[in-house]
């Protein structure tokens, strides 16, 4: 398989549906919001979007099967598997706030072997395959050399449905604020990941994600020289609903904070 090119055709399958959502936004209205929980939002735009992303996917890989956020379609493919999300970050897309994204991975049994995002609003497009480095619209991009999580930006993502760890949770946005440059919340799981992945931000972490949130970013940021993980510094962070990334250079130190708050409860 030529994962290079196989990486261009899906890169400008994103950008060709990130075009239509970004001129549907212009005529959009809350009549067209539909609720899929609390919290929890889903438009005609995400479910016509991934539409658009599996026909065009199908073709671009016959016999491949679909992990994919609103299951337009639920084939599961014997080796190959697209995770899409058609729009992450929809409530800001409602709203008519950046970012929101575009995001598609691509995996060969277990292993994430192809990933992107495009960044709506900015027009940004990330993206690698294995054994690629990581790019930033044709650009190669690397994580940030920051070596101490006091001198690092950390992103994060507010819980909507799962409230069950809000508590540790709001005290490592605490002792984040406290012990780093700040903390950020964007709104876009997927875009806060890229960020990573070009060295805007330092780390990231989050629980109550789903696969299609974080497939694609992930890889991007290990081909970009940095980490992933759960919160118990494993590999259970795709379908675990907890992850974090981070540059290699405070992956240790940031993780241990990530792993004594979220996992032991401990007030540092």
């Amino acid at each position: 398989m030529d994962l290079e090119n196989l990486c261009v055709q899906v890169k400008n399958l994103a950008i060709e549906t990130g075009h239509f959502i970004l001129n549907e936004q212009k005529h959009f209205s809350a009549e067209d919001i539909q609720s899929k929980g609390v919290h929890n939002y889903v438009t005609y735009v995400d479910t016509t979007s991934e539409e658009k992303l599996v026909t065009g996917l199908k073709i671009l890989l016959p016999g491949s099967g679909f992990i994919a956020e609103e299951e337009t379609t639920k084939l599961k493919g014997e080796r190959f598997n697209w995770i899409i999300d058609p729009l992450d970050g929809t409530t800001n897309f409602i709203h008519g706030l950046p970012p929101y994204a575009v995001s598609i991975a691509l995996t060969d049994n277990d292993e994430i072997i192809l990933g992107v995002v495009y960044e709506i609003t900015s027009g940004e497009c990330f993206y690698a395959w294995k054994g690629s480095p990581a790019f930033l619209t044709g650009r190669e991009i690397r994580v940030s050399t920051t070596d101490k999580v006091n001198k690092s930006l950390v992103a994060t993502g507010f819980p909507y449905t799962n409230f069950e760890k809000i508590e540790p949770f709001m005290y490592s946005m605490m002792y984040f604020m406290k012990h780093s440059h700040g903390v950020r919340r964007l709104g876009s799981a997927a875009t806060d990941m890229a960020y990573v992945a070009c060295g805007r931000f330092e780390a990231f972490y989050e629980y109550g994600l789903n696969p299609w949130d974080v497939a694609a970013a992930a890889l991007i940021i290990r081909q970009a020289g940095g980490s992933v993980c759960d919160f118990n510094g494993g590999d259970n962070w795709l379908f675990g609903k907890e992850i974090i990334a981070t540059n290699q250079t405070i992956y240790d130190e940031f993780r241990e904070i990530v792993r004594k708050i979220m996992v032991e409860q401990k007030k540092l």
